[in-house]
């Protein structure tokens, strides 16, 4: 019996679920609930899962007219493959692992943000290193309970915790408290790490910090940590939401931080200011921020938040210790030296967002590059910085025409990923989106609940 076997045989006698996950390409929370023995007897061959995961929209319409090569055809199934050392109990009797998808004659599929993710962090390592990653989780939470909330279309919501929206604010109603600390509590049980949770700017608005760890830890960390905090949300009658701008105050953001190690060494340090390895890195970053723009800022709502001086980079700029640059560089400190990736907005699914952002410092790192001057003053509305792309139609376009991310992630993904957004952009414009609102009803009742 194979190691994957016996592991799966050998679940807890008081287990009767086994729930097997994954992400969709717009991060949603995705999967099925098996009993103990199917697991046992798949978990090594693999789940048949319909390929309709990738192929369905936030709508739940069917996404026709593109798909990705292997996809053109008999609509086959796909083959989840459970990633057994992601396997922890969720709650009493119910067991959980993160898993991602193959094709049946046992090739990854290449559009599987998992997958892709991984693949990023293999190339890197035939680079000779590896990389430490840190996810920033903004949400906002809502009294009210999902029912209501769904009840009054997402709108005129009253936000948990009082209306007072300053960033650091610990004179947070106890709903509010209550609310994190719970969080807490169940991400201790099931084994993830967290560093700490605050207030953000916006009424209502949290920012929760996962311990830095491995590409793809942290990644299934974020996944379910997400699922945590809409389960309690649930469990204590309110509602959260990840939506990038789920009122018309502020945004909502997943800032990205990295550093990379060689030998055991933090290979972004340098005693007099950024290393070479973290030059090449920037340069890539910027290479490919336009055409990544697209991944980070994914739906219709994504960018809404572009807005100068609110916040969120708005320039194809770096600088150091400088936050209103696009890639941030902390520099100076043989452990801490790193970069803030800032571009993601907290809709952004993030193994999709960081196999981009690998694949940019890959780049950088393999043709040498060296970037700009880094940005001393303030980046927003300068005149003369190249800006990001400020629709989800014009990052398509900067990513379908990217050729570094297409030689890195593939043409399957970019042509696949490049189609789903113009899709989107076709549902709000024909199917009740009003690009002249503030925020559309159209986008309340797709974006909220998901992912």
């Amino acid at each position: 019996m194979s190691e994957i076997a016996t592991t799966a045989t050998a679940l807890e006698a008081d287990v009767h679920t086994v729930r097997i996950e994954s992400t969709n390409h717009d991060g949603s929370f995705h999967g099925k609930n098996v009993a103990p023995a199917k697991f046992a007897a798949c978990a090594e061959s693999g789940f048949a899962m319909a390929d309709l995961l990738f192929g369905l929209d936030l709508g739940n319409a069917p996404t026709l007219g593109f798909a990705y090569p292997a996809w053109r055809g008999h609509l086959a199934d796909l083959q989840f493959r459970p990633d057994l050392s992601t396997l922890v109990q969720w709650a009493p009797g119910v067991q959980s692992v993160i898993g991602d998808y193959w094709q049946p004659d046992g090739t990854p599929i290449g559009t599987c943000p998992r997958n892709l993710a991984r693949a990023m962090v293999e190339r890197l390592a035939t680079r000779g290193f590896t990389a430490t990653i840190a996810v920033e989780i903004e949400a906002t939470l809502f009294q009210e309970s999902v029912h209501e909330a769904r009840a009054k279309g997402y709108r005129d919501l009253t936000p948990l915790g009082g209306s007072a929206g300053t960033a650091y604010n610990l004179a947070k109603s106890k709903d509010w408290v209550d609310y994190m600390s719970a969080v807490a509590r169940r991400l201790e049980q099931i084994g993830i790490e967290w560093e700490a949770w605050s207030d953000e700017d916006a009424a209502g608005q949290v920012e929760l910090n996962l311990v830095p760890a491995d590409p793809i830890s942290v990644c299934d960390n974020w996944a379910r940590a997400r699922q945590v905090m809409r389960e309690v949300a649930f469990e204590l009658g309110h509602t959260v939401t990840f939506m990038a701008k789920p009122t018309a105050g502020y945004g909502q953001a997943s800032h990205v931080n990295l550093s990379l190690q060689r030998d055991g060494v933090n290979a972004f340090y340098a005693a007099d200011g950024p290393s070479d390895t973290m030059r090449h890195a920037v340069a890539g970053l910027l290479a490919t921020m336009r055409g990544a723009t697209s991944v980070m800022l994914p739906q219709i709502t994504s960018f809404r938040r572009l807005v100068d001086l609110s916040g969120p980079p708005t320039t194809v700029t770096w600088g150091i210790a400088n936050k209103t640059t696009a890639v941030r560089a902390v520099v100076g400190h043989p452990k801490y030296s790193r970069l803030e990736y800032r571009v993601p907005g907290a809709d952004a699914n993030l193994y999709l967002a960081v196999a981009t952002i690998l694949a940019g410092v890959i780049a950088g790192i393999d043709g040498k590059l060296e970037p700009a001057d880094p940005i001393s003053d303030m980046a927003w509305c300068a005149p003369d910085l190249e800006r990001l792309p400020d629709t989800i139609t014009k990052a398509a376009d900067a990513l379908e025409s990217d050729l570094i991310l297409r030689e890195q992630l593939g043409d399957e993904f970019v042509d696949y990923w490049v189609g789903t957004r113009r899709w989107e952009w076709m549902q709000f414009h024909t199917t009740g989106g009003d690009p002249f609102a503030e925020l559309s009803e159209w986008e309340s009742t797709r974006y909220f609940e998901f992912p």
